[in-house]
Parts: C-alpha cells; sequence; structure tokens
C-alpha cells in the first residue's frame, strides 16, 4: 500500500501560532521573527503539494495525520498540525468520505499517530467526529490476517482508523497504535535511511500487525540552516528521490516484505504507481508463475 508523509501538510496557516508539537526554542524564534520564521517554518513543514482529493486519485491510500487544538481557542476544534496548523480536521474528514462515496470498493487507512494540546473531552469529541463522519464505513478491530479486500468489500468497510492514544481503548472501530508500527530513520543521509528500513523489515512481525516503512528523510537543525530558503522538497528531497525510488522498486509485498511505504512529495515521481505494481508479483506467486 502506497502511503504520503504527514498527509494533511499541503496547506498550513503562516498566521496561526507555531504548533505544539515545536521544540521551544524554535517557538521562541517564531515569537521574535514572527512572519519570516513562519515563512522558513512553512518550506519545511510542507510534507505534500497534493490535497487530500488530489493524493486519493493519485492512488494515495494511507494517510499519516497529526492533529492538535489551538492555544486559547475556545469549544473543542481540532486541526491537522506539523509544526504550523492545517486545515480543519472535520473538513478533511469530509473530503475523504466523499471520495469513498463515490468510489464503494476503495479503503483508506487513517493513522491518528500524534495528538497535541488535547483532553480527555477533545479525544471524545475527535472519535465521535470519526463515527459520525464514516459511520458503517468502519472497519471492527479484527484480526489483521483476516482483514482482506475480499472481507471489507462483503461487510461494506471503507476505513480503517488507527488511533495512538488510550482514549480509544475499547472503542471496537479504533484500532489501537500497536497494531501498525512504523520505525522512523530519523536521518538525513539516504544510504542509512536504505540500510534502517532493510534492518527493520527483517525485524517485522510477521502475523498480527500491519507494518509501515517509513521511506523518509528528516531534516536537522544544520540541514534547515542550509538550506533555509529552498526549503524540504528542494533542498533533501528532490535530491534523494532516485536512491529511495529504486529501493522501492526493488520491494516484493507480503509476509516477508513491504506492507506500506510512505514517502514526501508523493507527486514528484511515480510513487503510487510503483508501490501499486509491487503487487502484481503477489498475483505472480498465487498462479505459480
Amino acid at each position: 500500500m502506497q502511503w504520503s508523509h504527514d498527509s494533511f501538510s499541503f496547506w498550513v496557516d503562516e498566521h496561526a501560532p507555531v504548533g505544539p508539537d515545536q521544540k521551544a526554542y524554535v517557538k521562541h524564534l517564531a515569537a521574535i521573527f514572527r512572519f519570516l520564521a513562519k515563512k522558513v517554518m512553512k518550506k519545511w513543514s510542507m510534507t505534500q503539494n497534493l490535497t487530500f482529493r488530489e493524493q486519493l486519485e493519485g492512488g494515495i491510500r494511507y494517510f499519516d495525520l497529526r492533529v492538535s487544538t489551538k492555544p486559547g481557542e475556545p469549544g473543542h476544534e481540532i486541526y491537522f498540525i506539523h509544526g504550523l496548523f492545517g486545515h480543519k480536521v472535520r473538513d478533511g474528514l469530509n473530503d475523504i468520505n466523499h471520495f469513498l462515496n463515490v468510489h464503494k470498493k476503495e479503503v483508506v487507512f487513517l493513522d491518528f499517530n500524534h495528538h497535541y494540546a488535547m483532553s480527555e473531552e477533545h479525544h471524545q469529541y475527535l472519535i465521535k467526529m470519526l463515527k459520525d463522519v464514516f459511520g458503517h464505513k468502519l472497519c471492527k478491530l479484527d484480526v489483521v490476517e483476516e482483514i482482506t479486500l475480499n472481507y471489507l468489500w462483503e461487510n461494506k468497510y471503507q476505513v480503517l482508523v488507527f488511533y495512538h492514544h488510550p482514549s480509544a481503548e475499547g472503542c471496537p472501530v479504533m484500532w489501537p497504535g500497536s497494531k501498525i508500527p512504523a520505525p522512523w530513520a530519523n536521518t538525513t543521509d539516504a544510504t542509512k535511511l536504505i540500510q534502517f528500513l532493510e534492518t527493520t523489515l527483517g525485524e517485522r512481525a510477521k502475523y498480527g500487525s500491519f507494518h509501515v516503512s517509513q521511506a523518509i528523510l528528516t531534516p536537522r537543525v544544520k540541514t534547515i540552516a542550509r538550506g533555509l530558503v529552498r526549503g524540504l522538497r528542494n533542498y533533501l528531497v528532490e535530491r534523494n528521490l532516485p536512491t529511495i525510488m529504486t529501493w522501492v522498486g526493488a520491494q516484493k509485498p507480503g509476509i516477508d516484505g513491504v506492507n506500506i511505504i510512505t514517502s514526501d512529495f508523493v507527486e514528484l515521481v511515480d510513487f503510487a504507481s510503483t508501490v501499486i505494481s509491487l503487487n502484481n508479483l503477489l498475483l505472480q506467486d498465487q498462479s505459480g508463475t
């Protein structure tokens, strides 16, 4: 399955406060330099250029989602976040649901893996929102190996939600984060990234959970300083994409191979089609050719 990293970050609000997911020194710099600092943050926070609809139409089916409340804002409104605040979560979910209403056999995975500045009331508000928006489309927690496309189609399930917080425990349509580990290389070096991906694939559990291979490079402070104006896409991603895509194209899906692969700026190369084509290897195995 093909996945986009920080899937919502195609738009961030430069006028909103710096998000609570940022370190104290980043907030301090933003307070001093204000709009200029946020311009730089935008260049390094945006990991996608395509909207949810465009990502879905391009073949992306797995979404990496980070959410937060806004400091000082009354009510329970929740926003996507990656350094800077993005769209309201409800708007994004409605976009996804509209796509699913039109494409009845499509299935998406929504991974809510980071929550910031959220009380128990906020979590319950978000969980209720997910139920209200998707309703019967939400797949109930089950044995991972039972979750085949035929199973999903027979039950008219189209959405699997992974919720990495204790507030969702006991909710039958919220899958725990433990069911979808996503090891993070935390490196700017493409060679080290590939080594990490190979190692973690070799260590992945063969049964009982999904698995995410994060084929992404993570900028450090000095990386951002060197590429201050150019940003994540121009300075770090584009020049390393050939190495990453070579690795992706050489993979085999299944128990001993890849399950879900994530990348930044998925539109720069034929990321989705490359990952989708890997499934042909499974069909060949089944046919014995």
